[in-house]
């Protein structure tokens, strides 16, 4: 792998590897929908929760 900057190697290992809990720059992985989709009704879902003091 070359690439003088950690972004270039990051993006190389992304397009290479299974990562499925990286989203970034990972729509390429079957997962990545699903995913995006479950921590989109978490987001929803904290922000309807009580704070706590």
């Amino acid at each position: 792998m070359s690439g003088s900057e950690p972004w270039d190697l990051e993006s190389q290992l992304i397009s290479q590897l299974d990562l499925p809990l990286n989203l970034d720059q990972n729509s390429h992985n079957a997962f990545h929908s699903r995913l995006k989709e479950l921590r989109v009704q978490a987001r929803q879902r904290a922000r309807e929760l009580p704070i706590s003091s």
